[in-house]
């Protein structure tokens, strides 16, 4: 019954609009994503202010270039999930941008922004194992259903702390979850090796290299369109050598 101050018409348009917001939440909340990508950006020590900047610079202009929205849109559900996580330590693994849905130009370009107004969390050793477990953490609270899981780490260097790379990326990948990877060749010219032996893993997985921070713009996007429409590069392990 309707409470004594209220017409029977107000009461019933007051239900009607509770039970509208109630069936709107719970659509929005079963709303999949065709892929939940987890940007684990290397912050260590090697990384220097200047290739902070490039390296979130480039992650800004991949969302608002056509090529990566046309893959969004693509897609089965036409939407991703993206989160930013900036990495060195153990113990110094921080969620930079959260999970923001991307379906739209206007929802990448603010997402663009959010990854521009990014301030360095921190400096530290290389905790590869570390930065894993952390990606794969965040995915127990991706508020939308994602068909792919997949990490989407960068680093300029091999593991020097932490658990083994290999035995987080097997465990990882027995969950379902891929691991791409962008080997920055910046000091250790072997680096694209230890990552497609150690770091990359899953259904779909791939590596591509770049020569320096310069050329992790072009490489970001190309990485990106290949994994939101689920197309690996021609070769697994592609390469992108920037002059």
């Amino acid at each position: 019954m309707p409470p004594a101050s209220m017409s029977r018409s107000r009461f019933l348009l007051a239900a009607t609009a509770a039970l509208l917001a109630l069936a709107a939440t719970a659509a929005h909340a079963a709303a999949p994503v065709d892929a939940a990508l987890v940007f684990a950006v290397d912050v260590s020590e090697s990384v220097d202010a200047q290739e902070y900047q490039l390296q979130h610079e480039g992650i800004a202009r991949a969302f608002e270039s056509a090529a990566v929205q046309a893959a969004i849109a693509g897609g089965s559900h036409g939407a991703i999930e993206a989160l930013v996580l900036e990495w060195s330590d153990p113990d110094k693994q921080v969620v930079t941008v959260d999970w923001t849905r991307i379906g739209d130009a206007k929802s990448a370009a603010a997402f663009a922004a959010r990854v521009r107004a990014t301030r360095r969390s921190s400096a530290g050793l290389t905790a590869i194992g570390n930065a894993l477990l952390a990606a794969a953490a965040a995915f127990e609270r991706l508020p939308d259903p994602a068909a792919r899981h997949v990490i989407d780490l960068s680093g300029d260097g091999m593991a020097n702390v932490g658990p083994a790379p290999g035995t987080v990326r097997d465990a990882l990948v027995a969950r379902g979850i891929t691991i791409n990877g962008l080997a920055i060749l910046k000091t250790e010219p072997w680096l694209e090796s230890y990552y497609d032996q150690d770091v990359v893993g899953g259904a779909g997985a791939f590596l591509l290299q770049v020569k320096d921070f310069t050329s992790f713009a072009q490489a970001m996007e190309q990485k990106l369109v290949s994994e939101i429409s689920a197309r690996q590069p021609s070769r697994r392990a592609a390469s992108l050598q920037m002059q």
